[in-house]
Formats: structure tokens, C-alpha cells, sequence
């Protein structure tokens, strides 16, 4: 199996990470391509893979095709390469907004598509990534991607109205922890830690927390309260951000991630 990334930006370079260290596909079997060449020897010295410049040259080697350049660019990158295409290939796309109904209409013939919402913590091999196939992908297409995909982080099958939604919380969710973690960290230092001690007990706190809801099978809701001692220290940070809306700001947050998704 032979795949191929049309574009090596940071989410495919997790992806090829990934799938090389899981030795789901060896580095050789691997073709990407770049509009900056400098990027592209980087990405192919990094990984062992083969990369270039060339987009035809990708999508004609590959049994599954991954174009995971920037939304704006699908448009064009779809009419460069759609007569290299062959009816046997797999096109797995990363992009948000890009609609099944969409993409086919984009390659004007029949095309197998697993539409993805990847999220970057794959380069930790800590992703999630939503999927769902159109008609034309076969079960063995579908298994071959999602063993791909399971090879950076955990894979969820959805209906494709829900992956907006999934790449809201999914995807971009990230960046709102990250300034959650930041936030956590500059409260620390201001009273008195260092900023790498703040910043590792932030971050382990969120890391663990995640972790406990995972495994635990108990309910976040459940979990908060099991910290809160009446009339203790936690419950009265709780009610401070209760009192700034922090549940209805978060909630507000990914919504309008999911209107700007939808209109992309």
C-alpha cells in the first residue's frame, strides 16, 4: 500500500509520523509534496519518505491519497490532479467545511472519500480523529484508513453532519486548552512559581484529569464534585467561573468554531 500527502504542513507531518512509527506503511511507500521545496527536503529527510514539489506525481502513486493542504487551497489542488486519479484510490481529506457532496462534485467522477477531522496532538500520538466514508468507499477502504488513522491517536466513525462538530471539539478544542494550561500556569507564577513548574503542573493537571475521565467511565460532573470539599478552596474557584459564564463562553467558543468551519 502506497500512500500520499499533498501537502506536509504540520497536520500531515503528525499523520506520517505516526504511520511510520506504527510501521503501518514504510517511509519509502510514502509521497508527499509541498509548494516549498526547502519544506519538502526537510519533510523527506525527516521521515525517509519521498517528497517534492509535484502534486500529480503524488496522486498517481498512491492507493491512498491524503490531501491535507489548507481548506481555501482543495479547490485547486482537486482540478490539478483529478485526471492522475484512478477509480481504485482513496481520497482522505482533513479539511473542515469540505462536504462529501462537495468534493465529489469538485472531482466530477466517481471518487472513493473518507472525509477526516484530525486534531494535532497525533503528534504525540495522542490524536482523535472523526471519519466518515461516502458511498463509494468499500469496508476494506474504510479499514485501511482507519487502521491508518489508529495509528496516531483514536478514531471515532460519525455521521457526516456531526463532523463540524467533532472538528469544533475535536480539533480545535486543543487551543483552547492550551490557553486554559497558560492561564493556569500564569496564575502560579503569580504567586511565587517558577514558569517551568507552572507550566508542568498545569499541564500534567489537564493531562490527568482527561485521563481520569477516560478510564474512569464516571461522568465529568461526578468527577468535579469528588474534588469539592463543602466550603473548601475548590468550590470556590468553581463558583468563580460559574459566575463569569465559563460553561456558556466555552460553549459559545464552539459554536462559532463551527460556523466559521461550515463557512470555509
Amino acid at each position: 500500500m502506497k500512500l500520499g500527502f499533498i501537502g506536509c504542513g504540520n497536520m500531515a507531518k503528525a499523520m506520517i509520523k505516526g504511520i511510520v512509527a506504527s510501521g503501518a506503511v514504510a517511509p519509502g511507500e510514502i509521497y508527499g509534496s509541498n509548494a516549498t521545496p526547502e519544506h519538502a527536503a526537510a519533510v523527506a529527510e525527516e521521515f525517509g519518505i519521498n517528497a517534492g514539489t509535484n502534486n500529480i506525481t503524488v496522486a498517481e502513486n498512491a492507493d491512498i491519497l491524503f490531501l491535507s493542504v489548507k481548506p481555501y487551497q482543495y479547490e485547486a489542488v482537486i482540478v490539478e490532479i483529478r485526471g492522475a486519479m484512478r477509480p481504485e484510490q482513496t481520497v482522505v481529506t482533513i479539511a473542515p467545511g469540505k462536504t462529501i457532496a462537495w468534493l465529489e462534485e469538485q472531482f466530477g467522477a466517481p471518487v472513493r472519500i473518507v472525509r477526516t477531522a484530525p486534531n494535532t496532538p497525533a503528534h504525540v500520538l495522542a490524536g482523535v480523529t472523526a471519519y466518515c466514508p461516502n458511498s463509494l468507499a468499500t469496508a476494506e477502504d474504510v479499514a485501511a484508513v482507519e487502521c491508518l488513522l489508529a495509528s496516531f491517536g483514536t478514531t471515532v466513525e460519525l455521521e457526516e453532519s456531526q463532523l463540524d462538530a467533532a472538528s469544533a471539539i475535536g480539533g480545535s478544542s486543543p487551543a483552547y486548552v492550551y490557553m486554559f494550561i497558560e492561564a493556569l500556569a500564569d496564575a502560579g507564577v503569580a504567586e511565587g512559581l517558577k514558569r517551568p513548574q507552572a507550566y508542568q503542573l498545569a499541564a500534567q493537571g489537564v493531562l490527568g484529569a482527561a485521563k481520569l475521565v477516560l478510564e474512569s467511565g464516571k461522568h465529568p460532573g461526578q468527577l468535579k464534585d469528588e474534588v469539592c470539599s463543602p466550603s473548601g478552596s475548590t468550590i470556590r474557584g468553581l463558583e468563580v467561573l460559574e459566575k463569569g459564564a465559563f460553561r456558556g463562553t466555552v460553549i459559545d467558543a464552539l459554536r462559532t468554531t463551527i460556523e466559521k468551519a461550515r463557512a470555509l
